[in-house]
Parts: C-alpha cells; structure tokens; sequence
C-alpha cells in the first residue's frame, strides 16, 4: 500500500481482520478478488483516497495478513464481516468498490445497506456454467502471475509464469488449506443474480473485454438487472482490467467518484 495507509487489525465475526485506512473524507471501501490481497487493489485505493475518499482497504478472511474464518464461510458470512467493519469504523452510506470476489460482496451489502454507489470491477456474482476445478486453477494462476508482476517486473516474471504453466499450476492448488477450498467452491457456486434488483445505489461495471474468469456477458446480466447500473468495458483488457489499463479504468472510475463530491 502507500506511505500514508495506516494498516489496522480488529477481531470482527470471530476472526482476525487486517485493513488499511487512507484518505480524507467521504468513506469507501475496497475489496479484493479470490487468491488476492489488499495490496492488489492498491492502485485503486490510491485512486480513491487521492480523489477526496477516506479509503478503507480489507485483507478478506484467508488472504493476505487476515485470519482464515474458523468455519466454511459463503458470500453471506464475508458480507457480514464488512457491515461489522462498517459499524466498527463508524462508516455510514459508503461508496463500495469490488474487484471479482470483492464484487459478490459489494452486491449482497448493497442489496440491503445505504451505499452512495458502487463499482464493480470485472465482478463476479453470477453462477458460473465451467466445473469448480477450472476456476481453482484459474484463479491461483492468475493470483500468482499478478503477484510475480508486481515483485519481479514484466520481463522476468513473464520467464517465471511461462515455467509456471509447464507445471500445470497443481501447486497452487495444494498450497490453499482444504478449509480455502471448500470456501471457494462454496461461493463459486452462489448465484447473486436474485439480488441484483435490490441494489439502488448508482453502479459503474468496469470489465476487460477478454477477461476469461468473469466474462462480460456476466457484466451485460448485471447491468440489465442492476436498475441504476452502466458498464464501461476496456478492450483488450483481462480480469484485472485496472492493471492491463490504468489509463482507461482510471478516466471512468475518477469520473464517476467526482460526479458525487
């Protein structure tokens, strides 16, 4: 994270939560992807906190510094721990933003909380139709592949994933704990499309034309369901569309936070 993230711990649901706060003013809170951390979204929380946001950054129960939760949690239980986050930090109407995972819980809090909007980021929440051992393998290797990009630099860690492939990546899925892997088939599996309607705060869908883990036919299902929802979709760009192109994500995302200062 940056030099201004204060990075903060709290017992909250029965677990141990890690978070980072930065910024001044109006609260939001981001929330990373399966396989992923708080600093994987660090662009994002610098993004918000540099436009005016108090920005409140979670490390989800089994990732990064945070606990994994005592018992197999679904979307429900890790939607709880953000409104127990809420009333902890004494955060009232947030803007929520949600990348992949983030996104299934940024939809079930805003099904039934006051948020000032929302942005979901190549978001998951519709039930996919691939077998759950696709998506273990996908979502490691491309957890893994972001993660070799962000210590190693372009170049070498593109040697590193190309070595990486050859193994097949069962690595990555015998290093999750067998708890990890009954909480990801346990929310792969959960369909939010019933909750899309609930949602009334204005929503932006930012989604990667080729992102092959949450396609953007899930993005036109919620923008067709979500009745305040537009979708800006950036060519070329994968399942981290705000890494493949900060450029373009940053435009839409920085134009929709103004529009409400």
């Amino acid at each position: 994270m940056s030099e201004e993230a204060e990075e903060r711990f709290a017992t909250l649901c029965g677990t141990t939560l890690r978070y980072t706060v930065q910024g001044e003013g109006n609260p939001m809170i981001v929330m990373h992807g399966w396989g992923c951390t708080a600093e994987t979204v660090a662009m994002v929380s610098r993004m918000a906190a540099t436009s005016g946001r108090r920005v409140y950054t979670v490390d989800f129960p089994g990732f990064g510094k945070s606990a994994e939760p005592a018992e197999v949690w679904g979307v429900e239980e890790y939607t709880r721990l953000i409104e127990a986050l809420a009333a902890h930090e004494h955060i009232k109407n947030p803007v929520l933003a949600g990348h992949s995972f983030g996104g299934r819980v940024g939809i079930v809090y805003a099904s039934r909380n006051k948020v000032d909007r929302m942005i979901l980021i190549d978001a998951a929440g519709i039930k996919p139709r691939r077998p759950l051992s696709y998506y273990l393998k996908v979502y490691s290797f491309k957890a893994s592949k972001l993660a070799l990009r962000l210590i190693y630099g372009r170049e070498r860690s593109m040697k590193m994933i190309e070595e990486k492939r050859r193994r097949a990546g069962s690595a990555d899925y015998a290093a999750a704990s067998a708890k990890m892997r009954m909480i990801l088939s346990k929310v792969v599996n959960e369909d939010l499309k019933h909750l899309m309607p609930l949602v009334k705060a204005p929503t932006l869908l930012i989604w990667g034309t080729a992102d092959t883990a949450t396609p953007i036919s899930d993005a036109k299902i919620m923008e067709r369901l979500i009745p305040d929802a537009g979708l800006v979709a950036i060519e070329g760009a994968g399942h981290y569309s705000f890494l493949d192109s900060p450029g373009i994500f940053g435009a839409a995302f920085n134009n929709f936070l103004k529009a409400q200062l």
